[in-house]
């Protein structure tokens, strides 16, 4: 008895929905090869957005005259 719950354990689908669980893990966003994960580049990317807005809110308020 102890040798079939192993196997239960192991198996737990029927070979047919393991087979259409399979085919859905290698189509879609899981089949598809990414580039790796760069948060050096975005960090740099966010600061260069950052000081371009505040240069020209900058440019913005001395137009304006407030500044």
């Amino acid at each position: 008895m102890p040798d079939q719950e192993d196997k239960s354990y192991q198996n737990r689908l029927h070979p047919e929905d393991q087979a259409r669980v399979d085919e859905f893990i290698k189509r879609g966003v899981n089949a598809v090869e990414r580039k790796p994960f760069r948060p050096l580049r975005l960090l740099l990317i966010l600061i260069a957005i950052v000081m371009a807005l505040s240069i020209f809110s900058q440019l913005l308020a001395r137009w304006a005259g407030i500044y």
